[in-house]
């Protein structure tokens, strides 16, 4: 599910390089926190949430699939 969310937000952004991504488990929840730099958070989030909330959607029905629990988290680098 990792190579997902990396596929697809390094698609949407113009600083591909400066991405972070981190994978944490808790109690059988995997948490992927991905760390942005500023200009590219408008693109990932999209107008109204729209870009973020389809990510979302398409990585919880992988992941149902799998019989697995993921959640996304967005968040700025520190520039």
């Amino acid at each position: 599910m990792q190579t997902y969310v990396e596929y697809v937000i390094k698609g949407l952004i113009e600083n591909p390089d400066s991405m972070e991504i981190e994978a944490e488990d808790k109690d059988g929840l995997t948490v992927f926190k991905v760390k942005l730099h500023p200009d590219d958070m408008g693109k990932v989030i999209g107008k109204q949430g729209n870009t973020i909330n389809a990510i979302r959607g398409l990585m919880q029905a992988g992941s149902a699939k799998a019989d697995a629990r993921c959640v996304l988290e967005v968040s700025e680098l520190e520039v």
